[in-house]
């Protein structure tokens, strides 16, 4: 028997022991990203590309209609959501169709399964004419169509002090957009709020955090609809 130290021999075990945990955390690791991936491959992502009435003026943040739908959607409906809020105070459609790709943009790569769109309040209070918010609203369907993300198109009413006239051509832009595009329909965004004290602010526009549960209420079916239908 020689009497000398065999290094060769004498590592062999402690390497194969290195390897098999360099193996192990490999495996670990993968099945740790494979996870989170998964799980975020689950996540149902809502875009509410909006005005003050998405952003949630004068309200407090879990207020807000985005924070509020997110919220029904996980307890009544079980859905793994998240709804980002694109909302911008005082945001008209113009304003809108500008910011869009910024918008997008910000959710870091993220291709959101639905864009509420609720845009075109501002255009009425300040009596822009309907066909430049028609043709605003239109440009944005065309980018989110290009996209290939499916759209909730959220109504807008011409307050009646702008006149008949002027109520009839901006109330049909919505509908009309919307058979346009052939995207989800809302109506009317303020559907059971507007002109009811009770449910608004003290300038009598903007919903209070009631006034928000309403709307929530009332759109959370079109919501769940326009998410089943197939991507444009």
């Amino acid at each position: 028997m020689s009497i000398f130290h065999n290094p060769t021999t004498s590592c062999r075990p402690k390497a194969t022991r290195g390897y098999k945990r360099s193996w192990f955390w490999v495996v670990l690791v993968f099945l740790a990203f494979t996870h989170t991936t998964t799980v975020r491959a689950a996540e149902t992502v809502i875009l509410g590309f909006g005005d003050s009435l998405m952003a949630g003026y004068g309200l407090t943040s879990d207020e807000s209609f985005p924070v509020q739908l997110e919220l029904y959607l996980k307890t009544k409906e079980g859905l793994n959501v998240r709804v980002v809020n694109a909302g911008v105070s005082g945001d008209t459609s113009s304003g809108g169709l500008s910011r869009l790709d910024w918008a997008l943009t910000g959710l870091n790569g993220v291709t959101p399964d639905l864009v509420i769109l609720e845009l075109g309040a501002n255009d009425a209070l300040r009596g822009i004419p309907p066909d430049l918010t028609r043709k605003n609203l239109d440009r944005i369907l065309e980018e989110l169509k290009a996209r290939g993300i499916p759209v909730l198109l959220a109504g807008m009413l011409a307050p009646p002090n702008m006149g008949g006239a002027y109520g009839a051509e901006f109330n049909s832009v919505y509908k009309d957009l919307s058979h346009k595009h052939k995207v989800g329909f809302y109506p009317f965004f303020l559907e059971g709020v507007a002109l009811d004290s009770r449910l608004n602010q003290a300038d009598g526009i903007h919903p209070t955090g009631e006034g928000v549960a309403v709307i929530v209420e009332n759109i959370a079916p079109y919501v769940m609809r326009a998410l089943a239908a197939p991507s444009p």
